[in-house]
């Protein structure tokens, strides 16, 4: 992990992508992350993702505007 990506850690199996923006705070509202999502803003692991909800799970890596988060599992 790069020492610039945030930790946010899963407490499921998944999160849907929106509502990782909202909570890494990347934007507001999960309607805000859908319309960046839609905008072609977001890339995960390295690819723009369009899926406004797809399922983000452990490992994966998500980038927006220069910043980005790494999914680790929980601890609890």
């Amino acid at each position: 992990m790069s020492d610039t990506a945030q930790r946010f850690e899963l407490q499921g199996e998944f999160i849907e992508l929106n509502q990782l923006l909202k909570l890494a705070g990347f934007c507001n509202s999960g309607g805000e992350g859908k319309h960046l999502v839609a905008a072609g803003l977001v890339h995960v692991d390295g690819q723009v993702e369009l899926r406004k909800t797809c399922k983000i799970r452990e490992g994966q890596r998500v980038r927006f505007e220069g910043r980005e988060v790494a999914v680790v599992r929980s601890d609890h």
